[in-house]
C-alpha cells in the first residue's frame, strides 16, 4: 500500500507530463513504469481516465485532425503514427472506418499536394511509386493525377 500523499505526489509528476503535451496512456505507462510504483501508477491512470485528462479515442481523434490541418499523409501512414504512440489498434481501425469519406478527400488532397511539388522533379510514374511506397491508396493517386 502507499499514503494518499505519495500517490498526490506522483499524480502531479504525471499531471505535470500531459498537461504539457497531450499523451496516450501507453505513453504515461512507458515513462513513468520505472520511476513510480506499479500500483500507485495502475491508480494514477485509472484516475486521469475518470477524469477525462487521458482518453486514448479523444487522442486518436484530435491528433487525426492535426494531421489532417498540417501534414500531407496517407491513411496508412496516419495508422502507423498512432500504433507507434502505444494506441489500440481496434480503436485506430474503427475511428477510421467511421470517417472513411473524410479520410478519403484528405488522403487524395495529400496525394494532390505531393504531385504538385514533385512534378518539377520526378516523372509521373515516379511520383506514383513514392505515394504507393507511403502507403496512398492507387485509386486516391489516380483520383489526385486527375484532379
Amino acid at each position: 500500500m502507499y499514503t494518499i500523499e505519495e500517490f498526490d505526489k506522483e499524480k502531479t509528476k504525471v499531471l505535470k507530463y500531459i498537461l504539457y503535451k497531450k499523451r496516450t496512456e501507453q505513453e504515461i505507462r512507458t515513462k513513468f513504469s520505472n520511476t513510480i510504483d506499479e500500483n500507485i501508477l495502475e491508480d494514477i491512470i485509472e484516475y486521469l481516465k475518470e477524469a477525462k485528462y487521458i482518453n486514448d479515442k479523444e487522442y486518436i481523434k484530435k491528433t487525426i485532425n492535426n494531421f489532417i490541418s498540417l501534414k500531407n499523409l496517407s491513411i496508412k501512414e496516419i495508422e502507423y503514427k498512432l500504433l507507434s504512440k502505444g494506441l489500440s489498434k481496434t480503436d485506430i481501425e474503427d475511428y477510421i472506418y467511421e470517417n472513411k469519406e473524410e479520410l478519403e478527400e484528405y488522403e487524395i488532397k495529400s496525394a494532390q499536394n505531393i504531385l504538385n511539388k514533385k512534378y518539377i522533379s520526378m516523372g509521373e510514374e515516379e511520383i506514383k511509386q513514392y505515394l504507393t511506397k507511403k502507403g496512398y491508396k492507387l485509386e486516391n493517386i489516380t483520383k489526385a493525377l486527375e484532379g
